[in-house]
């Protein structure tokens, strides 16, 4: 998964790549992997204040399709 997010960046040709935007890529490429890893990289990466905002992605990732 890494090897595969790293060529996605080189390829792109960017000098620079927006740590947002690593994050972001590195949380859609869990999310396909290990839904577990997902949950708990994006609470942290996200840093989810409650538990309301926590509970909002579970059910949003509870709620696609494959999950």
């Amino acid at each position: 998964m890494v090897d595969r997010l790293e060529r996605h960046f080189q390829e792109s040709g960017e000098k620079e790549i927006n740590a947002s935007l690593v994050g972001e890529e590195v949380m859609k490429a869990l999310q396909q992997v290990d839904e577990v890893a997902y949950v708990r990289f994006a609470s942290v990466y996200r840093q989810f204040k409650d538990i309301n905002e926590f509970m909002l992605e579970l059910k949003d990732l509870l709620g696609k399709p494959g999950s």
